[in-house]
């Protein structure tokens, strides 16, 4: 059974890190400077402490370095909102209304060294709805991502394998007698 065991952040006041505090789960705020790599491995360092296994990302907006990536390959997962390879980066709902999408959603995915292209674990769809707003849009596909999350992660801790090519099959398949 998985468990957080430690929530790490840059910015102090982040949604996550209060959460985090109320259920018991141990925090740490890691500043970033000029030097990424050097934030990383405090980051690290702290993921070692606490004998983390899988990295979660969940809001955390800035790119790794490949030391980072390399590190935690095929064990830090990412959330993005839209439905990939689709908008990769910022604005994805302002671009998604501007494209003129009738759908829209989030992606779970591998974190590789290319931007939001890791091998993708899930998706939801989200109607654009008219007169959606990015603000409208977003509130949508952020109920979606609630879900798709976990369950993803679930899926993933529960041996999924990821092929090269971004397919995935069970590796213990349930049963569908």
């Amino acid at each position: 059974m998985a468990k957080f065991v430690v929530v790490v952040s840059n910015v102090a006041a982040a949604p996550g890190m209060a959460l985090a505090m109320e259920r018991g789960v141990p925090t740490a705020v890691i500043p970033h400077g000029r030097d990424r790599e050097a934030h990383e491995r405090r980051i690290a360092e702290v993921f070692d402490a606490h004998d983390v296994e899988v990295v979660v990302l969940a809001g955390y907006m800035r790119l790794l370095t490949p030391w980072m990536v390399r590190r935690y390959e095929g064990r830090m997962l990412n959330i993005h909102p839209s439905l990939l390879p689709a908008f990769p980066g910022l604005d994805t709902h302002a671009r998604a209304l501007a494209a003129g999408c009738r759908i829209a959603g989030c992606t779970v995915h591998l974190v590789t060294d290319a931007m939001d292209a890791g091998p993708i674990l899930g998706q939801a769809a989200v109607p654009v709805l008219r007169g959606d707003t990015e603000a409208t849009l977003a509130a949508r596909v952020l109920i979606a991502e609630r879900k798709l999350y976990p369950a993803t992660l679930a899926a993933h801790l529960g041996g999924v394998a990821h092929q090269p090519d971004g397919t995935a099959t069970l590796a213990n398949p349930p049963s569908l007698a």
